[in-house]
């Protein structure tokens, strides 16, 4: 395991540190852009496959399972042939999925093309988290969370488009074509700049390494914190239906208070993680995300309820980047390998949170399973207290 290493070759001189920031932030954005243009047309087809909402859950399934299946792998040819080559070639095939989603004729061809778009999301997203860690290294402080934050902004553009587009009456297909042709155009300008490293890994290494103990603990942080993220992403505008009794025009308002504050979080959080330490930072966000949570729960009114939501978006912003730029740093095994690593134990978080508070709120009601959620924050500050720095 010792034997896996990336070599960073010293960049070309006339190549600074920003452009390489630069253009790793283009590729964040891209990747987040393709994404949200994909969710924007959900309903789009929905309505062309006349399917109801638990055939639209099924089908929501092969994105997730592609990026599952993918987890191991791209940590392993993100260690074999280098992050520069992965992020490229994993970027174009991304892009280019979305058009072959938009070109579906049937439910079974959209399912192939969401599996074949979170394996080739997942190839990406480990080996451009693996490019933001060697940047991070050149600037010799915290930038992880700015390059989350770029993702975040891409989502809002990609939402918005995607609004527009239905506005114009523009089918899937060419919607995706003009995404996708953006996409491309980035991918190419920031070949030039994103870092030229080199991969190596032993023949008989496998696929999958195992966490070490400083990463799986890392793991568990993510867990706890994509696992307040996916209860937040799926129930939030139930929880202002049910719970708050807030009227249709409100029902949106929490999980908008969440988005803004989660997607602006990424861009200070550098500067506090700098300025007071990644594990301080980590202890506070576990507590806002408690805090937050507790706020909506014990009032559940209107006011209070989208204030907690508020809060609860700091809370979850600093979670992911600091915790991938973490990992990233592994002595003993590549950063793409530490990184698929904890983001197999995180995901499951995103995954299974959701059904939990499902679960949960079937037994009981929603405002007991946002108080487990709560819990899961205070975990992030328990754990959190266990690292190093």
């Amino acid at each position: 395991m010792n034997d896996i290493a990336i070599t960073v070759n010293a960049p070309v001189k006339s190549v600074s540190r920003l452009a390489h920031r630069v253009a790793v932030s283009a590729l964040f954005f891209t990747q987040g852009l393709c994404f949200a243009s994909w969710a924007s047309r959900i309903p789009t087809f929905q309505q062309k496959f006349h399917l109801n909402e638990a055939e639209v859950g099924g089908l929501l399934l092969a994105l997730p399972a592609g990026l599952m299946v993918a987890l191991p792998f791209s940590g392993w040819f993100t260690a074999k042939f280098g992050s520069r080559k992965i992020v490229l070639a994993a970027t174009v095939v991304y892009a280019l999925t979305l058009v072959v989603i938009g070109l579906s004729p049937s439910v079974y061809a959209l399912l192939g093309g969401l599996f074949a778009f979170g394996f080739s999301g997942n190839m990406v997203n480990i080996a451009v988290n693996t490019q933001a860690v060697q940047v991070e290294a050149m600037y010799r402080k915290p930038i992880m969370a700015s390059f989350h934050g770029l993702w975040s902004l891409a989502g809002f553009t990609g939402a918005s488009i995607g609004t527009m587009m239905i506005g114009f009456g523009l089918i899937p297909f060419w919607h995706y074509v003009i995404i996708t042709s953006a996409a491309l155009v980035i991918a190419a300008i920031s070949s030039g700049f994103v870092i030229k490293d080199e991969g190596t890994v032993a023949v008989d290494q496998p696929v999958f390494a195992k966490p070490d103990k400083a990463l799986m603990l890392l793991g568990v942080i993510a867990f706890s914190g994509l696992m307040c993220e996916g209860a937040m992403v799926d129930w939030g505008g139930i929880y202002f239906k049910e719970i708050v009794h807030a009227e249709k025009a409100w029902i949106g308002a929490g999980y908008t208070a969440y988005m803004c504050t989660m997607a602006g979080g990424r861009f200070v959080a550098d500067w506090f993680t700098a300025r007071f330490g990644m594990k301080t930072m980590l202890q506070i966000s576990g507590s806002l995300i408690a805090a937050g949570l507790l706020l909506s729960v014990i009032f559940p009114h209107l006011y209070t309820a989208i204030a907690g939501f508020f809060i609860v978006g700091f809370g979850v912003s600093s979670i992911i980047p600091l915790v991938y730029g973490e990992a990233g740093k592994s002595t003993t095994i590549s950063a793409g390998v530490a990184l698929a690593a904890v983001s197999t134990v995180g995901f499951l978080g995103f995954l299974l949170g959701p059904p939990i508070i499902g679960f949960a709120a079937a037994a009981t009601n929603l405002r007991v399973s946002y108080t487990i959620i709560a819990v899961m924050g205070l975990t992030v500050t328990l754990l959190s207290s266990k690292l190093k720095q």
